[in-house]
């Protein structure tokens, strides 16, 4: 786990060229005896299409039960911010997040939501999670509700 070599929190720090580019950190869990949920929400997370160049946009929310580390925030937030100019269909986006967070992390439980905006007529919503959740954690809906249009 780095926590004593944090390189973008207390300092200035780019958006990444892209996320491969990204360095997520982490910091040690201040209670690793504990099961609990942490959550990150970006209501508006961006990426491109990878055969036109249009934008694409998301609501994500990321719920994990940490084991030893949490995610340093300003590195996910940088890490996203990174998928700006990146050609990804919104499958590629969601689940690759998900992955490299819990490759970092290696928490009991996570998953992540991408609420998509509709492309062509039609919003993609992409699910995602790994491991089982412990029991008796209270996990809240992800409070997203479903694309409706006007009608």
């Amino acid at each position: 786990m780095q926590n004593e070599q944090l390189s973008q929190l207390g300092h200035e720090a780019k958006v990444p060229a892209s996320p491969d580019a990204a360095q997520l950190e982490c910091v040690p869990n201040p209670h690793p005896d504990t099961y609990y949920v942490a959550r990150f929400t970006c209501p508006e997370f961006t990426s491109v299409c990878p055969v036109t160049g249009q934008p694409d946009f998301a609501h994500l929310v990321i719920d994990y039960v940490p084991a030893a580390a949490l995610v340093e925030s300003k590195s996910l937030k940088l890490y996203l911010c990174s998928f700006r100019n990146h050609g990804a269909f919104h499958e590629d986006c969601t689940v690759g997040i998900g992955k490299r967070l819990a490759e970092l992390l290696e928490p009991h439980w996570i998953r992540i939501g991408g609420y998509w905006y509709p492309r062509g007529g039609m919003p993609i919503d992409v699910f995602w999670q790994q491991g089982s959740l412990p029991e008796g954690v209270w996990v809240p809906d992800q409070g997203v509700a479903p694309y409706r249009g006007r009608g």
